[in-house]
């Protein structure tokens, strides 16, 4: 989803970079607080006193498991089935637990990531977010949804005392706005939009999300270069000498 609105933005916007950064969870808030990002995907509940948030979807809650573990022969899994297995818990999950199912570790790993290599080495399994199970896919695992789990909402989130009118473009391509709805802003003139646009930063977003970020030069991670000013493009006149403005005065026939 991300790709396609950054090839939209491309579309609209070719003037400004738009690159995706990939950030931890944790992490994300506190990079659009400090102006290293202008916008991104964050895992919900979010401040709501100094971030902006539009709810974009629920994920599904999956349990990764090696290739040839049991509960690979179903389609679906519930925490029962789970009542057995030593559950992963690591110190980065985000999602809400009341109780969570299976057998505790012995100790809860630091990351994800380090929670899947526990995994792969036949220690225990893994819940987390479906996108999560996808950006540490490996070979030797797979994962089967888990019914009856705590969800993860996504939202793209901006911070309050910065909505500009390149957050509001970015806003409305993530909502699906063609480039002449009357929700968005108004396009500039013909001539505006023969100058240069003014390059910045663009959003981030955390736990196996990716975000984007505009910057002066392509690529870069964030926390990169800082916001430089635009320029104008200069159009250059037609040149020639003017018209001699006089006419002669007809000559009165004798």
């Amino acid at each position: 989803m991300p790709g396609k609105w950054v090839r939209v933005w491309n579309e609209r916007l070719p003037g400004v970079p738009l690159t995706l950064t990939q950030v931890p969870a944790a992490e994300t808030g506190g990079l659009l607080l400090a102006g290293d990002a202008d916008a991104g995907l964050v895992r919900l509940p979010v401040d709501r006193t100094v971030l902006s948030a539009i709810p974009l979807y629920t994920e599904q809650t999956v349990v990764v498991v090696p290739k040839d573990h049991l509960v690979t022969a179903v389609d679906e899994v519930s925490p029962e089935d789970l009542a057995d297995e030593i559950v992963l818990h690591p110190l980065d999950d985000v999602l809400a637990w009341e109780t969570l199912p299976g057998r505790p570790a012995l100790e809860r790993p630091a990351t994800t990531a380090d929670a899947v290599e526990l995994v792969a080495a036949g220690i225990g399994v893994l819940v987390v977010p479906l996108s999560l199970a996808r950006l540490h896919h490996r070979k030797d695992l797979t994962h089967r949804p888990l019914r009856d789990a705590p969800e993860s909402g996504v939202a793209l989130a901006w911070p309050e005392a910065a909505t500009t009118d390149l957050v509001e473009d970015f806003i409305g391509i993530v909502r699906g706005r063609t480039v002449n709805s009357t929700r968005g802003r108004a396009r500039p003139s013909s001539s505006a939009q023969e100058k240069q646009e003014k390059p910045g930063r663009a959003a981030g977003k955390g736990a196996g999300k990716a975000g984007a970020r505009r910057q002066q030069a392509a690529g870069g991670p964030a926390g990169g270069q800082r916001r430089g000013g635009g320029g104008a493009a200069k159009r250059k006149g037609t040149g020639g000498t003017p018209k001699n403005p006089r006419r002669g005065t007809p000559r009165r026939g004798s």
